[in-house]
């Protein structure tokens, strides 16, 4: 970590780095998200399976596309599911259509986190570990919440994956609006 308390990108640990939606195609949403927003670059990933996911405590495979990008310190994720396996996506998607899903919560201990929200009552629904060794946890919050919580581990790789994205919005001139990340 940069400054104790803080990401490299300057957001704080235990806090929110990033916002994240659904979307029912990422190629089209993110020049809209672009246009109206000022996200980018963005930095796109996918299709690819997620081998190593669990949803509900069951494996899973999911097949994502993920374009991230960033808009001054606030990352933007967008997400748009492939397949029709039953998912925390899925399950948004059918309740309140596509839109906001998560809120992005980096933590340096995920197992502690885990912990503070599991004893306050909401399930661990996904569970994943990143290819950078940075392990995943979605929980259901939205008995109190507007959506999901997205516990991410921010390990060295993982901290430096997202600041290279932070460092590219800092210096973005517009072109090359969709990279590969």
């Amino acid at each position: 970590m940069s400054e104790i308390g803080h990401v490299a990108f300057g957001q704080p640990i235990d806090g929110i780095i990033q916002f994240a939606y659904t979307v029912e195609d990422i190629d089209r949403a993110m020049p809209l998200y672009t246009e109206l927003l000022g996200v980018g670059p963005w930095f796109r990933r996918g299709p690819v399976v997620a081998e190593t996911a669990l949803y509900r405590g069951e494996p899973t495979r999911l097949e994502l596309s993920l374009a991230r990008g960033f808009t001054g310190h606030s990352m933007v994720e967008l997400i748009e599911q492939h397949n029709d396996v039953p998912s925390v996506f899925l399950e948004s998607i059918s309740r309140a259509g596509y839109g906001f899903h998560h809120w992005g919560v980096g933590v340096t201990d995920i197992d502690s986190a885990v912990a503070r929200y599991t004893s306050s009552g909401y399930e661990v629904v996904l569970s994943d570990e990143l290819p950078t060794g940075s392990a995943v946890r979605y929980l259901d919050t939205t008995r109190d919440l507007a959506g999901m919580v997205e516990l991410i581990e921010m390990n060295p790789a993982q901290e430096r994956h997202y600041t290279g994205f932070h460092a590219a919005s800092l210096a973005w001139d517009g072109t090359d609006p969709v990279r590969i990340g």
